[in-house]
């Protein structure tokens, strides 16, 4: 049995009349009785009773109108359903994020990419910069908006590739009360012997190497005392006077009156990335969901 034949079927069923139901199937009369005659004999039952002046359905006939129209609507959801998959239209998607994405590009993207793709099924999962590439490796994400992590894509057989979607000007939170806390601005040298609350390598070797980075060439550089993984608690730390950490500025929206948040000299910035596999899963939803990335990027900077 033939699909083709199902639908051949139920137009006549449906227009009790072969030159009609020939018609509506852009087909002449013969070969669409032919066909019809040959599904009977497939499945060994009459289903339609013939004259000279009129065409019926037997009760068997009146069975596979009924089962047949479900199966073929049926199979036209299921090549809608691809169509709009293929499209980028439905389907999931999971996405990783670092914890200050949340003050940046987090909201925008995910209020854009549920309007423009509302029957997209989208998973969101905070990690660390390190724990999304893993999970990128290993095909557990979709995409994963990293800070300061690009993969080395010169590597050989490199399954990732990466884009630019943030870019701020890193800041030194330091506890009210500090010396440096009234200057407009703080050179990293300044910082020289003050303990700084910092960030484990393994979780977030990007970002690690990036702040590390500004203390390259000086002979005194500050003291980490702490390494926490979570900004919030590196706040915490700061705001109990044990220290300072450098942050994205977007960490303004956190910090207590027990802080002061003063920009580095040379303006510094960091960087954050969207990662995903060079062969996606879906490639509609990943170009879907990085515009709306860079749409949401360009809402928080005004651009």
């Amino acid at each position: 049995m033939e699909l083709r034949q199902l639908r051949y079927f139920v137009a006549v069923a449906d227009e009790l009349h072969f030159g009609r139901a020939a018609a509506k199937l852009h087909m002449s009369q013969p070969p669409l009785s032919v066909q019809v005659s040959q599904l009977e004999r497939e499945i060994g039952v009459q289903l339609l009773e013939r004259t000279t002046r009129s065409v019926t359905l037997t009760a068997a006939g009146r069975r596979l109108q009924e089962r047949a129209h479900h199966l073929l609507d049926e199979i036209e959801s299921l090549r809608d359903d691809m169509r709009a998959y293929a499209d980028g239209l439905s389907g999931q998607f999971s996405a990783g994020f670092v914890s200050s994405a949340n003050y940046t590009v987090l909201p925008g993207v995910v209020q854009l990419f549920r309007a423009r793709r509302e029957r997209v099924e989208l998973s969101l999962a905070p990690l660390t910069s390190g724990e999304q590439l893993a999970r990128l490796r290993e095909g557990a994400l979709d995409l994963g908006i990293v800070r300061d992590e690009a993969p080395d894509e010169q590597a050989p057989e490199q399954p990732l590739t990466s884009h630019v979607v943030f870019e701020e000007r890193l800041v030194v939170c330091l506890p009210a009360g500090h010396p440096l806390a009234a200057e407009v601005e703080v050179a990293p040298r300044q910082l020289a012997g003050t303990p700084l609350i910092a960030y484990p390598r393994t979780l977030m070797p990007g970002y690690v190497d990036r702040v590390e980075g500004l203390f390259d060439g000086m002979p005194d550089r500050p003291t980490v005392i702490e390494e926490v993984v979570h900004q919030e608690t590196a706040l915490s730390f700061v705001a109990a006077g044990v220290g300072a950490t450098i942050l994205p500025e977007s960490v303004r929206q956190l910090v207590p009156p027990s802080i002061t948040v003063v920009p580095l000299a040379g303006s510094p910035t960091s960087r954050l990335l969207a990662v995903h596999p060079r062969r996606p899963r879906s490639a509609a939803l990943t170009t879907a969901f990085l515009d709306c990335l860079h749409d949401a990027a360009a809402l928080v900077t005004g651009r």
